[in-house]
């Protein structure tokens, strides 16, 4: 019965089916064969409307959507760069913590991509930037901000494996902090390479820069302190986050006018939406699983040939490399995390450790030649041969697998901030 919904699923696949088609077709499939009502996928998606998380993906989606619409990207940049401009490769590190920010709050790297790319490679180019190094950092490092809270891949992974979502936020610090330095040293060594000539930095230029971003820089350490603290919930965070920065963007800066509001609200809604459709049908299509033994036979299979926890994470990461390739990163946590979660527990890997050790493995797969999502999306943002991103991107996925072998081999780098009970 598995052989055959598998045979389904390519079959729907090759023809170009979207995704969540595939997968409710999949579970109504094996629901039928095994004789049970189909009514249980209807079920399952009532019961994730009842999950008290849920209400927070749409609220940092919407938040996240109207932020690139305003002039934040702007702003964000020319903090960045009054802080960080004294250093040789300065405007390369700025381009770092410009996108690693901006991921955070729109958890889509492509749309950094977007938002930021007309913005920072010309600027790199300005100032004699090589641009085959420019090309790649501006694509690869649309994913760092994955990690960091508010973003929606960490939020989707916590209501997937019923994690805690607070312990998930502070875990991705310290990682995302190492992935971040690794990267800005290769940038400045790659600076002072080509002679890049540093920014004189004034404090009135920093001061300058503070005022014009003030209302908008407390928000990531607002959100987590408040979430840390245990002063409000994730939910509440999500509702203060969209509030405020409704407040900030449309009352207080006027970027952003009123009537455009339904329309961004449209297309945040849009990603929430096919988000929640393949949440619902996988829900149902892991029961499935379940109530087949399919992580237990995969568990049973893999404890005979695979013995070392060492060797399993090896494999784990080979894995979800290339599922970071071939499909979205929402998707890929919808429909791999069920399958795997079992089995990483079986071998002893905290589920927060896990969790981490999913977004950057996904992040970078999202930037991995021949097929990563955001190697086409710069091809078409910047004008230039995808060819010409595989090359520029290597050195970069190079840093980035080295800093994810560190990352899954010290879990303590995931665990040391978090509280054993949760905050």
């Amino acid at each position: 019965m598995i052989f055959l919904s598998g045979i389904l699923t390519v079959a729907l696949a090759l023809l170009g089916t979207p995704l969540f088609i595939i997968i409710s077709a999949s579970a109504l499939l094996n629901f039928y064969l095994v004789g049970i009502d189909s009514s249980i996928v209807i079920i399952e998606m009532y019961r994730l409307a009842k999950t008290p998380m849920l209400i927070a993906i749409p609220l940092f989606a919407f938040a996240g959507y109207v932020l690139a619409e305003s002039g934040a990207p702007g702003r964000l940049v020319r903090v960045s760069r009054a802080i960080l401009g004294w250093l040789p490769g300065g405007l390369a590190v700025v381009v770092l913590f410009a996108c690693t920010l901006f991921t955070a709050f729109t958890g889509a790297s492509g749309v950094t991509i977007i938002a930021l790319g007309g913005l920072l490679l010309p600027a790199l180019l300005s100032e004699r930037y090589p641009e085959k190094f420019s090309l790649g950092l501006v694509t690869t490092s649309g994913s760092l901000g994955l990690l960091l809270p508010p973003s929606l891949p960490l939020i989707l992974y916590g209501v997937v494996t019923k994690t805690s979502i607070d312990q998930l936020f502070v875990a991705g610090i310290v990682p995302a902090a190492l992935l971040v330095v690794l990267l800005s040293l290769f940038s400045v060594y790659k600076g002072m390479e080509a002679e890049v000539p540093s920014t004189r930095v004034t404090w009135r230029e920093v001061a300058n820069a503070i005022n014009e971003a003030k209302w908008e820089i407390p928000l990531p350490a607002v959100i987590l302190a408040g979430i840390y603290t245990g002063y409000f919930a994730i939910s509440d965070a999500a509702a203060i986050t969209a509030f405020c920065v409704v407040v900030v963007e449309v009352a207080i800066y006027r970027e952003v006018r009123v009537r455009d509001l339904p329309q961004i609200m449209q297309k945040s809604m849009v990603l929430v939406g096919g988000i929640l459709i393949i949440l619902g049908a996988a829900l149902a299509l892991t029961n499935y699983m379940i109530d087949a033994e399919v992580p237990m036979k995969l568990l049973d299979f893999l404890k005979v040939h695979i013995e070392s926890k060492l060797i399993f994470l090896i494999m784990l990461n080979i894995f979800l490399l290339l599922v970071g390739c071939m499909i979205d990163i929402f998707s890929a946590l919808v429909v791999v995390v069920p399958l795997i979660s079992p089995i990483a527990q079986a071998y002893g890997i905290h589920p927060v450790h896990l969790g981490i050790i999913f977004l950057v493995n996904l992040g970078i797969g999202y930037s991995t030649p021949p097929v990563g999502m955001n190697l086409f999306i710069a091809s078409f943002r910047f004008e230039r041969p995808v060819l010409k991103l595989y090359m520029a991107s290597l050195p970069f996925l190079a840093i980035l697998l080295l800093a994810l072998i560190v990352i899954t081999y010290v879990p303590s780098l995931s665990l040391f901030l978090v509280k054993p009970g949760g905050p």
